[in-house]
């Protein structure tokens, strides 16, 4: 079985667990806060995925450090369950598809939003309802920034792109004049 189909039966069990709890959102931000701990830290990746480290032991960090994020109940068994089976490496995909089950359970639609720099809060409300306006759907964005962009804005929303960098407006530029 690949990494994707894995990633994919555990976040459709944990997202039915959270169904029936009533804690979809939430048990979805505890995975997904869980697996940025786990994704960013080596040394608790060497740790939790050692077999050689007593397993008592290996649970008993696991607990500590999903007391630390704030992972509990139906979360923490889930990532009890998954160190047992050797699937935390699959974590950070298991958590990014637990959030899209979850979205869509909620009606929402999430916008990457990529900028050059820091933009305002105002400019992102704005952008938010524009953005639900066109989709007819809620909205999230989530930021990133890209100082290569140079200036502009870049969004994803799905699989559809707009691109409004100064660095995609150069490179259309170049396009075209490649081809004359």
């Amino acid at each position: 079985m690949s990494d994707g189909e894995v990633a994919e039966r555990y976040a459709r069990a944990i997202f039915e667990l959270g169904v029936e709890a009533g804690q979809v959102v939430a048990l979805s931000e505890q995975v997904r806060s869980f697996a940025d701990t786990y994704a960013s830290s080596r040394e608790l990746q060497a740790v939790l995925d050692n077999p050689m480290i007593d397993p008592e032991k290996r649970q008993a960090i696991l607990v500590d450090v999903a007391n630390r994020v704030g992972l509990t109940g139906v979360g923490l068994n889930a990532i009890r369950l998954l160190a047992e089976r050797t699937r935390l490496a699959s974590l950070p995909e298991i958590a990014r598809r637990l959030a899209s089950l979850a979205d869509e359970k909620a009606g929402v639609v999430r916008a990457v939003v990529t900028s050059a720099g820091p933009l305002p809060e105002s400019f992102y409300e704005r952008l938010m309802k524009e953005l639900e306006s066109a989709t007819s759907r809620k909205v999230a964005i989530d930021r990133q920034q890209d100082p290569s962009l140079i200036a502009g804005i870049v969004t994803r929303i799905g699989d559809n792109t707009i691109d409004g960098s100064v660095k995609g407006r150069l490179a259309e530029i170049e396009r075209q004049l490649s081809s004359l």
